[in-house]
């Protein structure tokens, strides 16, 4: 398969389909921490996150589709080194992704900020 160049607008959807699972796997870790820990109110932080799950599910089946409809498949390869690899199938071609663990953590942070503060505001 030949090495091919994705446009942008195509991996920002790429990255979406690798960034959020992993949003989804803390914020359902969050919401079991809340659910343990001896907070007054504990509710309103329950909604938060519950709400913010729904969203990240929504925009990442979204993504997912776009993927389906496009023939774009992401393949998750080794983890080595700091480094995670990720082979994107792209009409007919490949491209080989190759992500920073530390940046994976910051983009993931960076999602959550997105999700429980901006993409609020902007309701």
């Amino acid at each position: 398969m030949p090495m091919i160049q994705i446009p942008d607008s195509d991996l920002k959807i790429i990255d979406q389909a690798i960034f959020l699972p992993m949003l989804l796997t803390v914020l359902k870790r969050d919401l079991a921490a809340v659910d343990n820990i001896p907070f007054k109110l504990k509710q309103p932080y329950h909604h938060v996150i519950e709400n913010t799950i729904q969203e990240v599910q929504k925009d990442l089946s979204e993504a997912n589709r776009y993927l389906y409809k496009n023939n774009i498949k992401i393949v998750r390869g080794k983890s080595k080194n700091n480094f995670t690899d990720y082979t994107v199938i792209y009409k007919g071609g490949k491209d080989q992704r190759h992500y920073f663990n530390a940046k994976i953590r910051n983009t993931v942070e960076e999602l959550l900020d997105y999700y429980l503060v901006e993409h609020k505001a902007k309701e």
